[in-house]
C-alpha cells in the first residue's frame, strides 16, 4: 500500500513528503549536558547532586575526571559541553580560542589550595634548591609565583616537576619531590601523612575563584539546567553537611571528619552573590590583578574579553 502511494507521487514531491514524515516523528531528545569535574572539594556539590539523585540525568551528566588538565582537554575537544574550572584556567582557554562563557561562580578558596612540604621545610624561603611538584596549569604556575615571591626567590632557585593532581600524594610520599603545590582533598591527605603547609590561598585573597563554564553555543535552557544542578547540590551540602561528607569522603580517600575539615577552606557562592559578581564589569574589576599577572607571566596573549565571557543579561 505504502509502495503504491510513493509510486504515484511526482518525483519532485518526494523530498517534501519525507520532510513531513520526519517532522511528524519528532526530533530525537537532546543528550544530557556533559559537565566535567576533577578531584576538588570546591566542585563536589555537582558530584553530590548526581550521586544523591538531585538532578535530572536526562539533562545533566556530571563526568568525574582525574585532573583539571583532562577537564580542559574535554572541553577544548568537544567531548564535554561544560566544565568546572578555576577562573585563570577559563581565561587561558578563552585566550587560546575556545568559545566559552562563564555561567556561574562556584566558590572562593580560603586555604583549600596550598603548598605542602617535608616536615623540615617550614618557610617559603626554604624551598630554595628543592624539587617542587605541581600541575603546570595556570593555577599551579600562579601559586608557584606567589610562593617564590613570598620566599624572595625566582624560578631559577627551584626545580619543577609536572605531576597531575591525583599523583600529588604519591610523589611527595615517595621522596621524588620535596614540595608539592596542590589542593583539597590532596592537601588533607598529605597533612594526615605528616607533611607541612608552608603557604596557602589565604595569602592570595580573591585570586582563586572556581567557575562553571560552558561552550558559547550552549542553549539557554541547557545552561539553566547546569545552574540548577549546582544549586541543588550546594543547598543539599549546606542543609546536611554531615550526610554529604559521609557520601563523598570515601571517594577522595578521607574520613567524613577529615572531609568536613576540608570545607573550612572554601566558601560556596550563593545565587545572590552570583547576581552581584557575575557581571562583565564587576568581574573585570575584581580580577584585574589576576589577569595582569597571567599576562606578565606569558600565560595570556591579550587582556580578557569580559563582555564575551559574561554576556550582558546572562543571569536568569
Amino acid at each position: 500500500m505504502a509502495a503504491d502511494f510513493f509510486d504515484r507521487l511526482p518525483r519532485a514531491a518526494l523530498p517534501v513528503v519525507f520532510a513531513f514524515l520526519l517532522a511528524a516523528c519528532g526530533a530525537p531528545p537532546e543528550p544530557p549536558v556533559r559537565v566535567t569535574v576533577n578531584p576538588w572539594v570546591g566542585y563536589d556539590p555537582l558530584v553530590l547532586a548526581q550521586e544523591a539523585g538531585l538532578l535530572d540525568e536526562a539533562r545533566v551528566n556530571v563526568v568525574e575526571l582525574t585532573s583539571n588538565s583532562e577537564s580542559q582537554r574535554a572541553l577544548r575537544n568537544g567531548l564535554a559541553e561544560a566544565a568546572a574550572l578555576t577562573l585563570d584556567e577559563s581565561l587561558r582557554l578563552a585566550d587560546a580560542g575556545v568559545p566559552l562563557r562563564i555561567v556561574a561562580l562556584l566558590s572562593d578558596s580560603y586555604g583549600a589550595d596550598a603548598v605542602l612540604a617535608r616536615p623540615e621545610i617550614t618557610t617559603p624561603a626554604q624551598v630554595k634548591g628543592k624539587r617542587i611538584a605541581l600541575e603546570e596549569t595556570a593555577l599551579g604556575v600562579l601559586v608557584l609565583e606567589r610562593l617564590l615571591a613570598a620566599g624572595g626567590l625566582d624560578r631559577t632557585d627551584v626545580t619543577t616537576l609536572h605531576v597531575e593532581a591525583a599523583m600529588h600524594p604519591a610523589i611527595l610520599t615517595s621522596g621524588k619531590a620535596d614540595v608539592v603545590i596542590t589542593f583539597e582533598p590532596m592537601k588533607s591527605q598529605l597533612q594526615n601523612r605528616g607533611f607541612r603547609v608552608i603557604f596557602d590561598s589565604r595569602e592570595m585573597p580573591g585570586e582563586i575563584v572556581d567557575v562553571l563554564v560552558a561552550r558559547a553555543d550552549l542553549a539557554p535552557e541547557r545552561i539553566a539546567a547546569l545552574r540548577a544542578a549546582w544549586e541543588a547540590g550546594r543547598q543539599a551540602m549546606l542543609a546536611d553537611t554531615a550526610s554529604a561528607a559521609r557520601l563523598l569522603a570515601s571517594g577522595v580517600d578521607l574520613t567524613p571528619e577529615q572531609y568536613l575539615a576540608t570545607l573550612h577552606g572554601l566558601h560556596f557562592l550563593t545565587p545572590e552573590e552570583n547576581a552581584a559578581r557575575l557581571d562583565a564589569a564587576a568581574l573585570a574589576k575584581s580580577s584585574t590583578a589576576l589577569a595582569d599577572h597571567l599576562q606578565r607571566a606569558g600565560l595570556l596573549r591579550r587582556a580578557p574579553d569580559w563582555s564575551a565571557l559574561v554576556p550582558a543579561g546572562d543571569l536568569p
